[in-house]
C-alpha cells in the first residue's frame, strides 16, 4: 500500500476510500457480532500507519497483535484481492507497541491519580453528587498545597485528612461528611480489587510515545491488551477516556492538517456512554468536536449507531456500517437507526440491505472534499496485509523487546508525594503537641497566665491543618491547571 491522500477500505459499484485530510473527522465502525468490524478496523488501521499516521488500538479480543506479523497466504484472501483488483497487494507487518494497564501483555500503562483528577475518578468510583463533592474538596486541597496525589494510598491518606480536618477545612471548602469520606474509601477497595492500583503511579505515560514514526516512516500502531481490562468495564471506559483527554489537553492546535496526528479507536464504544451522566456526555460531545483541531480522528466501534449518544453521532463523518439482524422490536429499530445515519442511495434501500450483508461486506460512506458525506454505497472489505491470528507469546515479547519505547515503563517508582508529606506532618504535630504536654507540666505559671496558654494551646489536628494548609508546596500549586474533564494539565 503506497502512501497517497487516502486509504482504499473496498469497492462494489465504485472504490471506496478514507480521505486522509478528513481523517480527524472521526468515524464509526459498527455491526453485529461476527459481521467484519475487526477487519475493518484491522485495514484502516494498516492504512494509517502505512501513510505514516501513528494509531492507538484497544485490543479487546485479543487477536489484533497479529498486526505486528507478516501475513500468511491464504486462498480467500488471495480471491478476495483478486475480485477487487488490488494492484500491488503485499503481505506485511506494521510496527507495533504493546500496552498492558496490568503489565502482562506489553508496556506497563500509569497515571497519577492527580493527573486524572476528580470528574472522571467519580464515574470510575461510581459516587454519588454528594460524595462527588467530598472528593472535589480533596483535590483542590491537593492543587492549592501542592500535594501531589500519585498513587491509591496518596488519595487514601488525602480523604483521611480532609474527614479529619472538616472543621477546619469548612469556611473555605464546604462540609465534609465522614459518611462520605467512608463510602469513598470502600469504593477504593472495589478498584483496587479490580486492578486500579496498578493503573496509578508513576513512570507516568508520556503521550509522545504514541506519536512514534518507525525508520522507514510508517505510523506505530499502539496496541492496548484490553482482553483482561474489558472484565471491569468501567476502568477499561474511563482509561480511554482518560486518555482522549489527555490528547485534547497536552496536543498542540493543528488546524486542518493534510493527515492525522493520531487516529484513535475506541472498540466497544457503548461502555463509555452506559450509565453516564449527562455533565460527562456533554463534556465527551465536546471534546470529540474539539480535538480534530489537535489532528486526532477518533473512530468508535461498537454493535450498533445508537449506542452512541446523538451529540456525538453527528460529528462522526467516516461510517462502515456491517451487518445487523432485525430478529426484535428493538433490532428493527437500531437497523432503521444505521439506515437513517447515510446519505441515502438512490439504487437500494440501505434498512434492507443492512440485513442482508454478508461477512466482509459493509455499508460505507466517507467523506468528500468539501466534508461532504458521499452516497452509501455497498462495499466488499479489502483483506488486511498483516496476520489475521494472533501473535504468539514469543513473537510478541520479540516484539516488545525490539519496540522504541524500550524498558522506561517497566518498573514502577514510588517517589514522596501526598502520603509521605502527610505522614511527615502528622509526625511534627504530635511531637509538637507531646512537647507542649511536657513544658505544661514543668512550668509553673500565674493562673491568669496559665488560662491564657490553655486557651491558645492548639491540638494535634489543628496543629497539623495549619500546618500543611500554610506551608506544603505553595509554588508547585499555583501551576496546577485542570482541563475539561478535570484531568491535570500543566502550564507549558
Amino acid at each position: 500500500m503506497n502512501r497517497d491522500a487516502s486509504i482504499f477500505i473496498g469497492a462494489g459499484e465504485v472504490p471506496q476510500n478514507l480521505n486522509l485530510q478528513l481523517a480527524n473527522r472521526h468515524g464509526l465502525i459498527a455491526g453485529a457480532t461476527g459481521t467484519g468490524k475487526t477487519v475493518s478496523l484491522r485495514i484502516l488501521a494498516e492504512g494509517f500507519s502505512a501513510a505514516g499516521v501513528p494509531v492507538f488500538v484497544a485490543d479487546v479480543k485479543g487477536d489484533f497483535s497479529g498486526i505486528s506479523q507478516v501475513g500468511e497466504e491464504k486462498s480467500f484472501i488471495g480471491e478476495r484481492v483478486e475480485k477487487l483488483g488490488i494492484e500491488g497487494f503485499a503481505y506485511r507487518r506494521f510496527p507495533t507497541v504493546f500496552w498492558d494497564l496490568f503489565g502482562e501483555q506489553g508496556h506497563p500503562v500509569r497515571t497519577t491519580v492527580s493527573e486524572m483528577g476528580p470528574l472522571l475518578l467519580s464515574r470510575l468510583l461510581e459516587l454519588n453528587d454528594t460524595q462527588q463533592g467530598v472528593l472535589d474538596v480533596a483535590f483542590e486541597v491537593a492543587d492549592d498545597e501542592g500535594l501531589l496525589l500519585l498513587d491509591l494510598k496518596d488519595l487514601r491518606s488525602m480523604l483521611n485528612f480532609v474527614g479529619d480536618n472538616a472543621q477546619d477545612l469548612r469556611t473555605r471548602y464546604g462540609s465534609v461528611s465522614s459518611a462520605s469520606v467512608g463510602a469513598i474509601q470502600r469504593s477504593l477497595l472495589s478498584l483496587e480489587r479490580d486492578g486500579g492500583e496498578l493503573f496509578f503511579g508513576e513512570p507516568a505515560l508520556d503521550l509522545a510515545d504514541f506519536l512514534k514514526l518507525d525508520g522507514d516512516g510508517s505510523g506505530v500502531v499502539n496496541v492496548l491488551a484490553a482482553d483482561k481490562l474489558i472484565r471491569s468495564p468501567k476502568l477499561y471506559a474511563t482509561f480511554l477516556l482518560w486518555l482522549l483527554s489527555e490528547l485534547f489537553e497536552e496536543l498542540p492546535e493543528v488546524g486542518e492538517p493534510e493527515k492525522p496526528k493520531l487516529v484513535f479507536f475506541f472498540d466497544e464504544a457503548h461502555l463509555l456512554f452506559d450509565d453516564a451522566p449527562k455533565a460527562l456526555l456533554d463534556t465527551v460531545s465536546q471534546v470529540v468536536r474539539l480535538i480534530r483541531s489537535k489532528g486526532v480522528g477518533v473512530y468508535f466501534v461498537t454493535q450498533s449507531p445508537s449506542d452512541i449518544p446523538d451529540d456525538v453521532l453527528g460529528q462522526l463523518g467516516n461510517r462502515i456500517q456491517h451487518a445487523l439482524r432485525a430478529f426484535t422490536p428493538r433490532d428493527a429499530k437500531a437497523v432503521k437507526v444505521a439506515a437513517e445515519t447515510f446519505r441515502p442511495n438512490p439504487r437500494f434501500d440501505a434498512a434492507t440491505v443492512i440485513t442482508e450483508l454478508g461477512v466482509g461486506e459493509a455499508l460505507v460512506s466517507t467523506l468528500q472534499p468539501g466534508g461532504v458525506p458521499a452516497i452509501v454505497e455497498r462495499t466488499l472489505i479489502r483483506p488486511p496485509c498483516s496476520r489475521l491470528r494472533p501473535a504468539e507469546k514469543g513473537e510478541r515479547s520479540a516484539v516488545i523487546a525490539a519496540d522504541p519505547v524500550g524498558n522506561r515503563y517497566d518498573r514502577a517508582i514510588d517517589r514522596e508525594s501526598a502520603y509521605e508529606r502527610l505522614q511527615e506532618r502528622a509526625k511534627a504535630a504530635t511531637a509538637e503537641a507531646d512537647r507542649e504536654k511536657r513544658r505544661a507540666k514543668t512550668t509553673r505559671a500565674a493562673p491568669g497566665e496559665k488560662k491564657r496558654r490553655s486557651g491558645n494551646r492548639q491540638g494535634v489536628a489543628e496543629t497539623f491543618a495549619k500546618s500543611v494548609m500554610s506551608s506544603v508546596g505553595r509554588q508547585l500549586g499555583r501551576e496546577l491547571l485542570r482541563g475539561l474533564f478535570g484531568t491535570l494539565t500543566r502550564g507549558r
